[in-house]
């Protein structure tokens, strides 16, 4: 089970074509939710840093890659 904080950074470990993402793409946990399930909110951006998709993902649909010191 991941344990992301806030500002993590998570590897996408499925694809989710529905909002154009990939397994193995990159975000930053923005928001962590603990009901009614934990979930955690990440961002994904574009190469000029522009948001390209903000989704609610489950904890096995990500993995943490850097954590937030």
């Amino acid at each position: 089970m991941v344990n992301a904080n806030l500002l993590d950074v998570v590897l996408l470990t499925e694809d989710i074509p529905e909002e154009g993402l990939r397994a193995g793409m990159k975000g930053t946990v923005v928001e962590v939710h603990q009901n009614p399930y934990l979930a955690y909110e990440v961002e994904f951006c574009d190469e000029m840093g522009r948001t390209s998709a903000l989704v609610a993902l489950l904890p096995n649909q990500i993995r943490v890659v850097w954590r937030q010191s």
